[in-house]
C-alpha cells in the first residue's frame, strides 16, 4: 500500500514545551530580563514608569504567544509584511494558454 500516516502534531516534538522554538525562548527571555531591569532602575511604584517598566516584556510575550495557522504573532506579522512588501508575480497557465502561441 506504500501509505504513511504522519500525525497532525508531529512537529511539536521539535519545539520546546510544544510551543517555542530556539529564537521564541530567546526573545521572551531577553525581553523578561529587559522588563526586570527596569523595574530595578525606574522607580516603579509611578504608573508611567512602572509600565514602561512592564513593555518589553508584555510585547515580546505578545510576539511569541502561539495563533491557529501560524506558529505565533511574530511569523504572522513577518508573513504579512513580505506579502504586503514584495513583489508578487503571477505566471498564467490558465485554459488559454496554447491559445497565445498561435497569435503570435
Amino acid at each position: 500500500m506504500n501509505s504513511y500516516l504522519i500525525p497532525a502534531n508531529s512537529k511539536k516534538s521539535m519545539l520546546f514545551f510544544g510551543l517555542f522554538n530556539k529564537f521564541d525562548l530567546i526573545l521572551f527571555g531577553s525581553g523578561i530580563g529587559a522588563s526586570l531591569l527596569l523595574m530595578l532602575i525606574l522607580p516603579v511604584s509611578e504608573l508611567l514608569f512602572g509600565i514602561i517598566a512592564i513593555l518589553p516584556g508584555a510585547v515580546c510575550g505578545f510576539l511569541v504567544f502561539p495563533v491557529p495557522n501560524y506558529h505565533n504573532i511574530l511569523t504572522f506579522l513577518r508573513n504579512l509584511i513580505r506579502f504586503f512588501t514584495e513583489r508578487r508575480t503571477f505566471i498564467w497557465k490558465g485554459w488559454c494558454v496554447l491559445d497565445e502561441s498561435k497569435e503570435k
